[in-house]
């Protein structure tokens, strides 16, 4: 199977987040799509971070009606802070019988040069990469790459997590019970 890797802290999982990972499925190869939960991503401040098993719950929440969308804890088990190559080393030690490739915005891409082992990451696997505005994709590495042409939304995470602690209203930015478990465990108040 021919699965793709959407890697995000997802602090908390937005539309946004739902809508790539939905449109990569249904206009590329992709038979799945994996949202795996970085519990620390080395770029990110950890205390900013919703507890991670709270950020896994939320996204199965989100996506618990969608068959081709699948959340993932793998980089739970792994050494923090998570590097995608530990990962896909990982994941393709444990499912030899897929092939991963990885859904990244062209801001991802930008930078991927300061990734740990980027080497390895473009020469043994395809990116199917969304545009992010503000940063165009110039593929000077000879990455394999698929441009998708995805519906953009200007939501951000740190956008919301900022609504939540001044009381204004998400709804519409997240999932409906998405928002719930967010008003009724108070995440993001304090």
């Amino acid at each position: 199977m021919h699965i793709g890797l959407y890697f995000g802290s997802f602090n908390p999982v937005h539309i946004g987040h739902l809508i790539i990972a939905s449109y990569a499925r249904h206009t590329t190869d992709l038979e799945q799509v994996w949202l795996v939960v970085s519990p620390q991503n080395p770029f990110k401040q950890s205390k900013t971070l919703l507890n991670e098993y709270d950020r896994l719950h939320l996204i199965h929440t989100a996506i618990e009606e969608d068959p081709f969308l699948r959340v993932s804890d793998v980089e739970f088990k792994l050494p923090k802070p998570s590097y995608t190559i530990h990962t896909l080393t990982y994941l393709q030690e444990k499912y030899s019988q897929h092939t991963f490739s990885l859904i990244m915005g062209s801001d991802g891409f930008t930078n991927i040069e300061g990734w740990k082992n980027y080497e390895q990451i473009i020469n043994h696997h395809k990116i199917y990469l969304y545009k992010r505005n503000g940063f165009e994709i110039e593929n000077k590495l000879n990455a394999d790459i698929s441009i998708m042409e995805a519906p953009l939304l200007e939501i951000s995470s740190t956008q919301i997590r900022k609504m939540i602690k001044a009381n204004i209203s998400i709804k519409y930015l997240v999932p409906r019970l998405v928002e719930k478990e967010i008003e009724d465990n108070r995440y993001y108040k304090d």
